[in-house]
C-alpha cells in the first residue's frame, strides 16, 4: 500500500526524467521570452547593428550600428556618435582634424542629409578637431527659416572660453570652429521637432575631465555619449590645467548611472559611448567607477598620513588595476594618472 498523499509515480526513474525534461523546457520558454520582449523597439532594445553588416567607413575609421539610426564612430580620434533622421544628422563630437575629411565620407555614408547640429563633449582637440570642416558641411533647420546658415555647435561655455582663448593668448581653435550655441546651467534640452523626435539632453558635468564637460543622452534612442570622463582602454585623462578633477570624475560617472538602465541585473540596456575604446553598458561603467573610487579612496588616505607625491607614486596604489588600466608609456601614463589625482586631492585638503 502506498501511504495517503504519496504517489508511486515520483519514485520511478521515468517519471523524474520527465518532470526534469518539462521544467527545463519550461524554464528556456520563459528566457526565450523574455529575451524577445527585452529586445524591442524601445528601452533595452538590442544594438542593431550586433551580427549585421557595417556600413562602409573611410579608411581607418569603424562604424558600429548601435540603434537603428544612431551609430559610434571610432578610429578617428576620439569616439564620435551619429543620430540620423529624416531632415539631418546630429553629431556628438568630431574626431581629429586630421581625420576630418574620412569623418564626413564616413557620415554622408550614413545619410545624404546635412549635418544640422554639432555636439561638443569638451574642447579636446580629438574631439573638437574636425569642428569647421563637418560644419562647413552642414545647414540649419529649418531652412525656410534659417537659409544659409550652418549647423550650430553647442557645447557648455567653457568650451567656447577654452577654444576662443579671449584673455589674449594664441587661440586653440580656428573661429568657425567655435561652438556658437553655448549654455552655463546644470542641463540643457534640445527640441525634438528639429531631431527627428529624439529626446536630446546635455548634462553637464563639472571639473571632470576639465571644466567643460558635457554628458550627451539621447533620450528615446537610449543611448549615452559620455566623452572623456569614461574610456575602456585608459584610467581617466584628467586635465588638472583645464580645471579637471578625480572627484568629478567619479561624480560624473555616477550621474551616467543614475540615468542608464540595464536590460537585466544591470547588463545590456542603455548603451554608452565611451570617450575612446569600445562601446558598453552601465554594467561596466559601474566597475570603471568603482575602481576609480577604490584608488581615489587609496591615494586621498596616503595624502592623510602626509605621503609626498613620490611615495604615493612608489606605493603603486593602482597595481592590482594595471593589468588592464595602466601604461608605463605614451599620452597617458600610469604616473601622470596618479599624479593628477594626488594634485588635485591634495588642492582640496587645502
Amino acid at each position: 500500500m502506498t501511504p495517503r498523499g504519496q504517489d508511486t509515480w515520483k519514485r520511478t526513474p521515468r517519471a523524474i526524467a520527465f518532470v526534469a525534461a518539462a521544467f527545463v523546457v519550461f524554464s528556456t520558454t520563459g528566457l526565450r521570452l523574455g529575451a524577445q520582449a527585452a529586445q524591442g523597439s524601445g528601452r533595452g532594445a538590442t544594438p542593431a547593428g550586433r551580427g549585421a553588416a557595417q556600413p562602409a567607413a573611410a579608411p581607418g575609421i569603424r562604424v558600429l550600428q548601435v540603434r537603428p539610426n544612431v551609430y559610434m564612430l571610432s578610429g578617428a580620434g576620439g569616439n564620435i556618435t551619429v543620430l540620423t533622421f529624416a531632415e539631418g544628422v546630429v553629431v556628438v563630437d568630431t574626431g581629429s582634424a586630421q581625420m576630418a575629411d574620412g569623418v564626413l565620407q564616413t557620415i554622408k555614408q550614413l545619410s545624404d542629409k546635412p549635418i544640422v547640429d554639432i555636439i561638443n563633449t569638451s574642447a579636446t582637440a580629438d574631439h573638437v578637431g574636425g569642428n569647421e570642416k563637418l560644419a562647413a558641411s552642414g545647414r540649419r533647420i529649418p531652412q525656410e527659416v534659417v537659409a544659409g546658415e550652418g549647423p550650430m555647435i553647442i557645447a557648455h561655455e567653457n568650451v567656447l572660453t577654452r577654444m576662443s582663448a579671449p584673455t589674449g593668448n594664441r587661440v586653440a581653435a580656428p573661429e568657425h570652429a567655435w561652438p556658437n550655441e553655448t549654455y552655463h546651467i546644470d542641463t540643457m534640452k534640445l527640441s525634438t521637432h528639429f531631431h527627428g523626435g529624439e529626446a536630446i539632453e546635455l548634462l553637464f558635468a563639472p571639473a571632470a575631465h576639465s571644466d567643460g564637460d558635457t554628458i550627451v543622452w539621447l533620450r528615446h534612442a537610449d543611448v549615452i555619449a559620455a566623452g572623456d570622463i569614461y574610456q575602456t582602454t585608459t584610467y581617466p585623462v584628467i586635465d588638472t590645467a583645464s580645471g579637471g578633477t578625480i572627484d568629478g570624475v567619479i561624480d560624473g560617472l555616477n550621474h551616467i548611472l543614475d540615468i542608464a538602465f540595464p536590460d537585466y541585473r544591470s547588463e545590456g540596456g542603455t548603451m554608452i559611448v565611451s570617450g575612446h575604446g569600445r562601446l558598453t553598458d552601465m554594467a561596466e561603467v559601474a566597475y570603471y567607477r568603482d575602481m576609480l573610487t577604490i584608488i581615489r579612496d587609496r591615494v586621498q588616505d596616503q595624502i592623510k598620513k602626509g605621503r609626498t607625491l613620490d611615495q604615493v607614486k612608489a606605493a603603486k596604489l593602482t597595481r592590482d588595476y594595471d593589468p588592464r588600466w595602466g601604461a608605463t608609456s605614451g599620452p597617458w601614463t600610469t604616473d601622470m594618472f596618479v599624479e593628477a589625482v594626488y594634485k588635485t586631492l591634495a588642492a582640496k585638503k587645502k
